[in-house]
């Protein structure tokens, strides 16, 4: 018995060929992924690639960041001093609270953006895992603060020498300086990291590092003050409260190792055992942070 005619073209299809191909190119895999993402946050965490309001702010302090050192030179320069007024691993210091900003305000935009929009499954859907974005993000602000700090560190090498300062004593010092970056990039770094990955709100994670830090750091100034009242410095006693202050301890090692600092209020690591306890505390805060951002993740 023959169909209708609607029974027969309800039956029929047709094979469209809109050009789809499968993809023949090379796989780039884990370490291309795990570069890119590292690629992309380093650039997020200035704003680049990004609306032009979010460069406002890390541009704004990496300006207000160098802006001192070419100042410092062109002072030093005219007025024809034999060395320039602050020391390398010094201007750190007094930056450090712009550097603060930044690493307060800048490690949320990493971490909690992707909490919050929860782009974090699909990173895990490519061929990255969950230890390679770790990597990949850590590395990345740690590497944007490297890059904050270094650069006036830089301003300042190249204006001693351009203004022929000694040679020996300015590439011995910005060494210094370099050393006393990288740890500032490492030690109060990993522990904002913790703090970023814990809430998908950035405002939350901003107010939470910032609050820690300058918690962390009164604490050792009103310790450190009421130790060193009525004394004529620091005592070593008073100097070990810098273990709970991730920039406070860099300070104090930095000192200690490189014979740096001068005044009462000097703070430095106490002795030799102080070294290897300071030393072995921030290596404990790097260490430790990137294992709880591991357990953070794996939850996810």
């Amino acid at each position: 018995m023959a169909l209708p005619s609607e029974a027969r073209s309800l039956d029929t299809g047709v094979i469209h060929d809109i050009g789809y191909r499968g993809y023949a190119g090379p796989r780039l895999g884990r370490a291309y992924a795990t570069r890119s993402l590292f690629t992309q946050s380093l650039r997020a965490a200035y704003g680049l690639g990004r609306s032009g309001r979010s460069k406002v702010l890390p541009m704004l302090l990496l300006g207000l960041v160098t802006a001192p050192a070419a100042i410092m030179v062109a002072i030093a320069l005219v007025q024809r001093e034999d060395e320039l007024p602050v020391d390398y691993p010094e201007y750190l210091g007094i930056v450090g609270l712009l550097v603060s900003i930044f690493l307060a305000s800048q490690t949320p935009v990493l971490l909690s953006r992707d909490l919050r929009h929860h782009t974090v499954p699909l990173y895990f859907s490519r061929p990255i895992t969950r230890a390679d974005y770790v990597r990949a993000k850590y590395a990345a602000m740690a590497c944007a603060q490297l890059l904050l700090m270094t650069a006036p560190l830089l301003v300042l090498y190249v204006g001693a020498l351009l203004g022929g300062l000694d040679f020996g004593h300015n590439t011995a010092h910005v060494l210094y300086g370099l050393v006393t970056a990288v740890l500032y990039a490492l030690v109060p770094t990993s522990v904002a990291l913790v703090i970023a990955a814990t809430t998908p709100r950035r405002g939350f994670g901003v107010a939470a590092i910032m609050g820690y830090l300058a918690i962390s750091t009164a604490v050792v100034g009103v310790v450190s003050g009421i130790s060193s009242e009525g004394r004529a410095g620091l005592p070593d006693s008073a100097q070990w409260t810098a273990l709970l202050a991730p920039n406070e301890l860099v300070e104090s090692l930095v000192n200690q190792l490189f014979d740096l600092g001068s005044g009462p209020d000097r703070l430095h690591a106490p002795g030799a055992l102080g070294v290897v306890v300071f030393a072995a505390t921030a290596a404990a805060m790097v260490a430790g942070s990137y294992a709880l951002l591991l357990r953070r993740y794996r939850n996810i």
